[in-house]
């Protein structure tokens, strides 16, 4: 397998307005990525949905987060949890849409999409020729990539 882009390319689909946080976990989980591009009503590609996001601001309160270390296992204080995780994956995505990252052509080297991933502190980059969405490629598939390399170093 070689070191581009194509290779690597992980097809997803696109949130649009009115889908749910359900739909983005749903398409999260299929694909094991950790995003999704956002498109407006115009279907123009607009920001980026995430998984962290979504769980930052849904289901930790600023305290927990503030004092995780000290939390021991006994979490009373987080009550009707199941009840609260019905409730966020019934809820519409837009509260939880952010800017979009920087993205990159299918046609550009995988060390390009690398160096993006690090300058924007991230582990995906979503991949888009003339304006058309064609997927992302994650930290995790180009390590997959490497890892399937042939085997030279190989003690015989």
């Amino acid at each position: 397998m070689s070191m581009d882009i194509e290779n690597v390319l992980i097809p997803t689909i696109i949130i649009k307005p009115g889908m749910t946080v359900r739909d983005l976990f749903t398409e999260c989980g299929k694909q094991h990525v950790q995003a999704l591009p956002f498109c407006n009503e115009e279907g123009i590609l607009s920001g980026r949905l995430t998984l962290k996001n979504v769980m930052k601001f849904s289901c930790l309160p600023e305290h927990m987060i503030e004092l995780a270390s000290l939390l021991g296992n006994q979490m009373s204080c987080v009550e009707n949890a199941e009840e609260k995780a019905r409730e966020i994956i019934c809820s519409p995505v837009e509260p939880y849409v952010r800017s979009m990252n920087e993205t990159i052509s299918s046609k550009e080297p995988l060390i390009k999409a690398l160096a993006m991933m690090e300058r924007n502190n991230t582990s995906y980059i979503f991949v888009v020729d003339d304006g058309d969405y064609k997927g992302q490629v994650t930290i995790q598939g180009i390590a997959q990539v490497m890892s399937s390399l042939d085997n030279s170093c190989a003690v015989p």
